[in-house]
């Protein structure tokens, strides 16, 4: 499966701390875990013995991950380096979890379920010190990974979805803009929309300038630029990560990494209006039918403003992408 050579997110960096984790990624039980040097790991969550939930266990003062059922410990790599019950006992290689490759990387656990060449999604305002960083979610979404992607470059619902923020019903044209293939999936530039608040710090109604661009199968970024002179701070921009993790073909875990040019406001103020954006998004997400997104550009309609989406559903068909699609 090609989903299972990518990189996908499963846990905030901090939620991975003395014990081990259970997540779900691609319909499979996964435990992250750290050693004793801090070295985060990522195993399938059964132990090859009796298949126990290894993330009910615990990792010892040396650092190995225990099974909860008979006390077997293994290495970072997998290997079962003690049997409690034979003390004396070597096990053989074949004795081992099945291990997976982990990352850190934008405030985020990052594991990659067999070997491949795709990099994990980049985040430009990551190396930006004019942008200040956060997180925010998790969000448990019932809709595929897909479908949240492709709402992500949609503006076309912002007069309704998100009307007296992002839009406005009388004020829903979308004027043409422009989209080309990358390596990574697509870049769509000179997307603009008339908001009626585009950000915490606005004063005015704006007219906005939008930059998309799909990182990944599952990751996009969007920077977003308002007219001078309608929010608070001078100079405001932002940049936002979506990531998902794609835990069943209908069911996804959804974090956004805040890039912006504030560095005054609390974490949870920042956080609000994202959370506030995205719970508007959230209900039409898991009403669409069918939950997979459609690849066959005939299954649903289109016109000229949903050409970023129908670009994403080509890129898809053509990277082989089957997990959350029909």
């Amino acid at each position: 499966m090609v989903e299972s050579s990518l990189w996908h997110p499963v846990a905030l960096v901090g939620d991975v701390a003395q014990t081990p984790v259970a997540v779900q990624l691609l319909d499979q039980p996964v435990v992250v875990w750290r050693d004793a040097a801090g070295a985060v790991h990522a195993f399938a969550d059964q132990c090859p013995h009796r298949g126990a939930r290894l993330s009910l266990g615990r990792v010892t003062p040396q650092g190995q991950l225990e099974c909860p059922y008979h006390g077997w410990q293994f290495a970072a790599d997998g290997r079962c380096t003690h049997v409690p019950a034979l003390p004396a006992f070597v096990p053989p290689p074949g004795h081992c979890a099945r291990a997976f490759e982990a990352r850190e990387a934008h405030g985020l656990v990052w594991v990659r379920m067999q070997e491949g060449s795709a990099a994990l999604p980049t985040f430009e305002a990551e190396d930006d010190a004019r942008l200040r960083k956060l997180n925010c979610g998790p969000y448990d979404v019932a809709a595929s990974a897909p479908r949240i992607i492709e709402n992500f470059l949609d503006m076309s619902h912002f007069g309704f979805v998100h009307e007296g923020w992002l839009g406005s019903r009388d004020a829903t044209a979308i004027d043409d803009y422009r989209v080309e293939p990358t390596p990574t999936g697509l870049l769509a530039t000179g997307c603009k929309a008339w908001q009626p608040q585009s950000n915490l710090h606005s004063t005015a109604p704006a007219q906005v300038e939008y930059t998309y661009e799909v990182t990944a199968p599952y990751s996009a970024v969007l920077t977003k630029v308002p007219e001078e002179g309608t929010t608070a701070l001078d100079g405001w921009r932002e940049s936002i990560a979506l990531f998902i993790c794609p835990i069943t073909p209908v069911r996804s875990r959804v974090w956004f990494r805040l890039g912006v040019a504030d560095f005054t406001s609390t974490d949870e103020k920042l956080q609000a209006f994202q959370h506030t954006i995205f719970t508007q998004d959230q209900p039409v997400l898991e009403s669409q039918m069918p939950q997979r997104l459609p690849l066959d550009l005939r299954a649903e309609l289109h016109t000229a403003a949903d050409k970023a989406s129908s670009a994403y559903r080509r890129f898809l068909r053509q990277s082989g992408i089957t997990f959350g699609v029909c």
